[in-house]
């Protein structure tokens, strides 16, 4: 089911999200809320999306990794690499903007997966940026606050 997408300003962008449980996480309604969200990911076009932008404010992203569906729970950036590169961002939930970002060309990151296990991966290039991105929503960050800081 595809589910509507909040936009800027709505408060809850600007919110950390809470982390997930166990119990969140084998909960039957949760796997629902993870297809859904993949299912409006990738019918709006996007390379990602993070839970507070379908309305809840739980630490939950879907990403589009070259057709290929990925989701991380509770993803937390452990190591960024000292190289950046700046590429043109846009955003779900702030529709028809689209700005130069500076962000870490590879990344190592943490994360649950679906069984709640926790799994480290080194990405780079547009999964990192992409991660960077929606990583960023889980903490009330815009790419419109990074814009800011480059220009």
């Amino acid at each position: 089911m595809m589910l509507p997408i909040i936009t800027h300003p709505n408060p809850i962008l600007r919110q950390k999200a809470r982390e997930l449980t166990r119990e969140d996480i084998l909960n039957p309604k949760f796997k629902k809320l993870m297809a859904d969200m993949a299912e409006t990911m990738l019918k709006k076009d996007g390379f990602g999306l993070a839970a507070p932008q379908i309305n809840q404010s739980i630490r939950l992203v879907t990403v589009n990794n070259n057709g290929e569906i990925a989701v991380f729970l509770n993803p937390k950036i452990l190591k960024k690499s000292w190289r950046k590169n700046i590429a043109e961002e846009g955003c779900l939930s702030i529709p028809n903007v689209f700005l130069p970002i500076k962000r870490h060309s590879t990344i190592t990151l943490e994360f649950l997966n679906l069984a709640g296990d926790k799994q480290i991966l080194k990405t780079k290039d547009l999964l990192a940026r992409v991660l960077q991105h929606e990583i960023d929503h889980l903490d009330g960050i815009l790419f419109i606050d990074k814009a800011e800081k480059i220009n």
